[in-house]
């Protein structure tokens, strides 16, 4: 080979690194099965956007990353020894032969996501991600299980013991069939209780029942056709007023998913100060707050210290 043809060939060697290094720089980082954590989660994430049924979406965890959602909703069963999601019965089968886990949808590719990020789900967010586990299956045995795989990534999730609450990246809270008296009488809770309205103002402990979470449709009548009754927007506003006075958060599920009542709706949870806007409907709730949320990525309320 002559001397022109070699360095040729050097030439070419080296831009075909340079050009290999410079693909490996701009891609984004692999997850879990195939997934990819996509430049969204530059940000520091919309704290007000919760991913209802998270896992019925093509790509559970990730799709609700890829529009800045801070929290995400996932349905469990316990099925020999496995929590498996799902959110009917009927489904649960299908789910285990597929093999989707609490662990392989959520806990794995969160503590991936956590280690990559520098210790939080999104870059610099010094603020923790919300993990809501709704429980289907029987209260008692399902939350020991659950219990017992929380523990093995206690090292990202919020803490709750004797000496108070250690801040995690990961806050899970328990949602559904909720053994209280049991996770109540427990030394050291690597989950918190979901609470419902009946616990507003009553159930203060914030290390215990961080967030009040309810029905929408059991508690006002209006469904975002034309103006809010005046009498519900005060009642809505008293609602966070109370839970915010004991730093606990608020969520209303079943409200409208139907554009022009949805952001109706959404905009006076928006001006009510309330925590999570919950939906199905990720794209929407992520344009809908970049747009009308001023303060996007800062929480109402956090831990008290």
């Amino acid at each position: 080979m002559s001397l022109f043809a070699s360095t040729r060939v050097v030439i070419v060697l080296i831009f075909a690194f340079a050009f290999a290094m410079a693909l490996a720089l701009i891609l984004p980082a692999s997850s879990p099965e195939g997934q990819t954590i996509s430049s969204q989660t530059s940000s520091l994430g919309l704290e007000r956007a919760h991913a209802h049924n998270d896992y019925e979406h093509p790509r559970p965890l990730f799709d609700a990353l890829d529009h800045g959602f801070k929290s995400v909703e996932a349905d469990i069963w316990l099925v020999d020894g496995e929590l498996i999601i799902a959110h009917d019965p009927e489904d649960v089968p299908q789910a285990v032969q597929e093999g989707r886990t609490l662990e392989s949808l959520y806990l794995e590719p969160l503590r991936q996501t956590v280690e990559q990020n520098g210790g939080s789900v999104y870059p610099g967010d010094p603020d923790y991600f919300t993990l809501l586990i709704d429980i289907k299956s029987d209260a008692v045995p399902t939350y020991r299980a659950l219990h017992e795989e929380l523990e093995g990534y206690e090292q990202m999730l919020t803490t709750f013991g004797p000496r108070g609450v250690r801040d995690g990246a990961v806050t899970a809270i328990v949602s559904g069939n909720r053994p209280r008296e049991l996770m109540q009488e427990q030394r050291v809770r690597y989950a918190a209780y979901d609470g419902r309205l009946s616990d507003l103002g009553v159930a203060t402990d914030q290390t215990f029942v961080p967030l009040i979470s309810d029905n929408w449709t059991r508690n006002f009548t209006w469904r975002g056709d034309g103006p809010m009754p005046r009498k519900e927007r005060e009642k809505l506003r008293d609602i966070v007023a109370t839970a915010h006075s004991h730093g606990q958060r608020v969520r209303f599920w079943e409200t409208p998913e139907v554009s022009p009542q949805r952001e109706a709706v959404w905009q006076e949870l928006l001006a009510a100060r309330v925590d999570y806007i919950n939906t199905d409907h990720l794209e929407e709730l992520e344009r809908f707050l970049l747009e009308n949320d001023p303060d996007r990525t800062v929480p109402y309320v956090s831990w008290n210290r």
